[in-house]
């Protein structure tokens, strides 16, 4: 196998790990005033991801930097196609972990009031941002011949692009709903697991119809069944979900999203950013990658980094396993 498609592959695996994480902190962060009525309750929601959202974005970091290093034609297009949609995510994010950090530093209601507010905001906009980012890599954007975007931010907003939006938090939101049953207890995590019943109803709809379509303009049989697999993945979350089993229903939404995105990366291969313009100005993995050299080089760093940082990540979630109690 050429190392441009095993960089793909981890580049690929780095995202999927980041929104399977990430995801249920954007849902937790999003429902916070929903199902967290009042401080107790609030202070409760935001513990369950206290001591694992800061190591959630080393996913997103750790991918940003693997695609410069093995594709920096793809990370120039990238950055300089979606300049402003990712501004606004890396603004909404630092936003977000002020407030998680900064959250407790007072004792005093209207200043918690508005770190929530800051939360909320902070994972609600990247979980739509992402989506509508991830959607036009699908669908593809205007690039010319020398991989430049010649487009604007109008043709960022497509339906379809809107749709992926939608989903992404949609998806988030039952995600988190499910990890906020899972971790919490009594009345609040009885209302988290109604509302993941529900949401998880509008999710798996707005999925079922964004993955078609993805598969419809740029898939083959392999992400079509990856697909019709992350489709399964979350009803059976829904359905473990449904008669409490919360650890088999985050397992089952964690996995669908995990397939989703694997099937989106599946569907686009070999190409990095497709162009609507012109097949031949496609950007794909051979025209992005650095040289064989430098993949080596990162391929023995990544050998022997990933699995440590993944055993240490267990662990945090090992130690912080056990379920948050109200006003403790």
């Amino acid at each position: 196998m050429e190392l441009t498609t095993v960089w793909f592959a981890v580049i690929a695996f780095l995202w999927i790990g980041y929104f399977v994480l990430e995801g249920f902190d954007f849902g937790v962060g999003i429902l916070l005033r929903v199902l967290g009525r009042d401080e107790p309750e609030r202070r409760a929601v935001v513990t369950t991801i206290g001591p694992v959202w800061d190591g959630n974005e080393v996913w997103l970091i750790t991918a940003g930097a693997m695609t410069f290093a093995a594709f920096p034609e793809w990370y120039a297009t990238l950055f300089s196609a979606f300049y402003l949609p990712l501004f606004a995510i890396l603004v909404a994010l630092i936003l977000r972990g002020v407030a998680l950090e900064y959250r407790g530093k007072r004792d005093d209601l209207p200043w918690r009031s508005r770190m929530d507010t800051l939360i909320v905001i902070g994972s609600l906009a990247p979980s739509l941002l992402w989506g509508i980012a991830f959607a036009n890599l699908v669908r593809g954007i205007p690039l010319d011949a020398s991989y430049e975007f010649v487009g604007g931010l109008g043709d960022l907003l497509s339906p379809f692009a809107l749709l992926g939006g939608v989903t992404f938090t949609a998806v988030f939101v039952a995600h988190g709903a499910i990890f906020l049953a899972l971790r919490t207890t009594d009345e609040l995590r009885e209302r988290a697991n109604r509302l993941a019943g529900w949401t998880g109803l509008v999710a798996a709809g707005l999925a079922v119809g964004f993955l078609a379509w993805a598969q419809q303009l740029r898939g083959d049989r392999w992400s079509v069944l990856i697909a019709v697999a992350a489709a399964l993945a979350l009803v059976g979350g829904l359905v473990a979900n449904r008669v409490r089993r919360e650890g088999w229903a985050f397992a089952g939404t964690a996995v669908a999203v995990a397939l989703a995105v694997t099937s989106l990366f599946v569907a686009m291969f070999p190409a990095v950013m497709p162009s609507t313009l012109d097949p031949g100005s496609t950007l794909t993995t051979a025209a992005a990658a650095s040289t064989p050299y430098t993949l080596k080089i990162l391929t023995v760093i990544a050998a022997i980094f990933t699995p440590l940082v993944m055993l240490y990540q267990g662990w945090t979630y090992w130690v912080f396993r056990k379920r948050v109690i109200v006003g403790v």
